[in-house]
């Protein structure tokens, strides 16, 4: 039997990324190519990339630069480029560096199998008609780790202002509920005790039933939460305005939807949410958030904020700084805004670096006063936690709260997907210490 190919992929940027590149590996595998984590030793490297974050086109330039010596070395090695930045650049790709074999834009990367023999053309970026997930490969019976991604939901129609997801991953696209059962079930029997949905806007998603009605999102979730075998469900990322009061019914009805929600609102200023085309208030936001708790007291919420954006005032910066006061979050991501090409905000005047830098620092400074807050706060109390690898020390193992915070004990007889009780004992930067009931 002829030896199989290697494949080495490098996923940049979110979730949604990090399935994709699962899915790409098994149509590959259908090729014969197994995975391997020896970059020198692959005979073909694929570069799944992301544009949410700045320079991300630069990163990727400079990552295919360190690529020239291998390809030198083996000039069969063939390079693919995947991902947001493949689907924003395109033949720009191909022309600026001719070591690239291929370049697949996100919703085309079920062809990636027959690009790589010669059976496609080198550069695919097209929104196509067919779904593609009727074309990937059905899942190999592997084990599996004990949490997944799994994605119901593509694209977004929202066209915020700074965001460059609608331009690279088209519109909002559901998958139907048989789909994305069959997919869950099919994690849970390979040994999955935890799935994440995911979607650029993923409590959007409104597939089609088996009576060929939508469903909506809190529904879909109670369907999968049937799934024998399935102990968790999580989801992300979600925008405000829809919170349904199907989903928020959810949160507080379905034991198996984790007490955790990211729900970015990027400002707390009237004006600049305005300004971002967010179609919705702080006080929308606030008084969505009271709702959401009187259905799920105990949950724990995250966002994200952006600092400076293009027009924001002193005023503009302390209503942020008010809302999140007013909220309390368990931890946010905050960023200072950094203009993505194509995009309606690209070409406004930005705010001076040092502006920005400022009223970034003041933010994340008030995010971990917050986030410390809450961690010292699960101090004495008891979660249960789904282990997932081995930590630093001998006998520690690692695993994930139900509030979604990193949990390491000291126990020999732990193996991941155990799904344990502990009880908090310590608090550090980015994670929590306990011991087993």
């Amino acid at each position: 039997m002829a030896e199989p190919k290697k494949l080495f992929i490098k996923t940049y940027g979110c979730q949604m990324n990090v399935y994709d590149s699962s899915r790409m590996a098994e149509a590959m595998g259908e090729d014969g190519y197994v995975l391997t984590e020896n970059q020198a030793e692959a005979d073909m490297v694929l570069l799944n990339t992301c544009h949410i974050r700045e320079k991300a086109a630069e990163k990727l330039y400079s990552d295919l630069g360190r690529l020239k010596p291998f390809k030198a070395e083996k000039p069969d090695l063939k390079i693919a480029v995947a991902g947001c930045v493949a689907q924003a650049e395109g033949e720009e790709i191909v022309n600026r560096m001719p070591l690239v074999d291929l370049v697949v834009g996100p919703q085309s990367y079920h062809h990636l199998p027959a690009m790589a023999r010669g059976e496609g053309p080198r550069v695919l970026t097209e929104f196509p008609a067919e779904d593609k997930f009727d074309h990937l490969p059905q899942n190999r019976a592997t084990r599996r780790a004990p949490t997944a991604f799994l994605t119901v939901q593509e694209g977004c129609d929202k066209f915020c202002a700074f965001c460059v997801v609608p331009y690279t991953r088209g519109a909002e696209v559901s998958r139907p509920v048989d789909r994305i059962l069959k997919e869950a079930r099919d994690l849970v029997a390979r040994g999955v005790r935890e799935i994440t949905l995911l979607g650029q806007n993923v409590n959007g998603w409104h597939g089609l039933g088996d009576s060929g009605r939508e469903w909506h999102f809190g529904r879909l979730i109670r369907a999968i939460a049937e799934i024998d075998g399935l102990d968790r469900i999580r989801y992300t990322t979600s925008h405000p305005n829809d919170m349904t009061d199907d989903l928020i019914e959810a949160h507080g009805a379905e034991p198996k939807l984790m007490p955790y929600l990211h729900l970015p609102v990027q400002s707390g200023s009237d004006r600049i949410l305005k300004a971002m085309n967010r179609r919705h208030t702080a006080v929308d936001y606030l008084r969505l958030i009271e709702r959401i708790r009187a259905a799920r007291p105990d949950i724990l919420l995250t966002s994200d904020f952006i600092a400076g954006f293009p027009g924001e005032t002193d005023q503009d910066h302390a209503d942020t700084l008010k809302l999140i006061e007013d909220v309390g979050y368990g931890t946010a991501f905050s960023f200072k805004y950094s203009p993505r090409p194509g995009t309606p905000a690209a070409g406004r005047e930005c705010v001076p670096d040092a502006v920005a830098d400022a009223r970034l620092q003041e933010m994340q400074a008030l995010l971990n006063r917050q986030q410390k807050a809450t961690q010292d706060g699960m101090i004495g109390q008891r979660v249960n936690v789904l282990f997932e690898k081995s930590g630093r020390e001998a006998g520690q193992m690692i695993g994930k709260s139900d509030y979604l915070h990193s949990v390491f004990v000291a126990a020999s007889d732990i193996q991941a997907g155990d799904l344990r009780e502990v009880e908090i004992t310590h608090s550090a930067t980015n994670s929590l210490g306990g011991r087993l009931i």
